[in-house]
């Protein structure tokens, strides 16, 4: 059965002739450990693609499913409990909170989390340590680097443990040794059995993947790449 099923989806704004057409009529499916890499010129849909797969914008029109559930057939409540279950959000500009610290920004994910402090805390420090900054834990946010923060990001992303990571252009702000290693993490938590799928204008970062999307104009162009040898990370000791 397949993971994620995106059917038919569409998200149109405003009404009549004058109507945007953000995504248009796209349809594809994921299965549970790939990683999949969505590019697209800027404007071409693909950000607003991402934001319906992370159950925060509702399609106009479509149906999108993971693990067999209807996500937009939920409440609103049973969305919230399905984004801290199933997702994962890595974003470009980060959005670390400035006065916390990045242990403290890591563990927000879990305060609606039924665990006790220390258990948080050393769920929080599991994950900095996956990403290589759990030295780096009582520092504020600009204590510490882009590509140190984007890292951060992620381990905020992955502190549940979610089985689906949503990425879009985790690299855009950083150069190219940080991007490396931010995409060889990314490809390390694919190996590990994490569904990815990464939003990118890179053809570089597109290369980790498995599988190539190209949106062009609210829809899906021809072009979907199968990669034999993708580029991969170094395996963890």
């Amino acid at each position: 059965m397949d993971f994620i099923v995106c059917d038919n989806l569409v998200k149109r704004y405003g009404k009549g002739p004058s109507a945007v057409h953000a995504i248009n009529g796209i349809s594809f499916s994921v299965q549970s450990g790939e990683f999949v890499a969505v590019m697209g010129e800027s404007g071409s849909g693909k950000s607003t693609l991402l934001s319906v797969m992370g159950a925060m914008n509702s399609p106009s029109q479509g149906q999108y499913r993971v693990d067999d559930i209807d996500v937009y057939g939920l409440s609103s409540e049973q969305q919230a409990d399905f984004r801290r279950e199933y997702l994962g959000f890595v974003f470009q500009s980060f959005h670390l909170v400035p006065y916390l610290t990045v242990l403290e920004n890591v563990m927000l994910p879990l305060t609606t989390v039924k665990k006790t402090k220390a258990e948080k805390r050393s769920m929080g420090m599991e994950a900095l340590a996956w990403v290589g900054m759990a030295e780096k834990s009582a520092r504020l946010p600009n204590e510490i680097s882009g590509g140190e923060m984007e890292r951060a990001a992620i381990a905020r992303a992955i502190v549940n443990q979610p089985p689906i990571l949503l990425a879009d252009e985790p690299t855009g702000n950083l150069d190219s040794r940080n991007s490396r290693v931010v995409m060889d993490l990314m490809q390390r938590l694919n190996q590990s059995g994490v569904t990815v799928i990464m939003v990118t204008h890179s053809a570089t970062c597109a290369q980790f993947a498995q599988r190539i999307l190209n949106v062009q104009d609210g829809r899906l162009a021809d072009g979907q790449v199968e990669h034999k040898q993708r580029v991969l990370a170094p395996q963890a000791a």
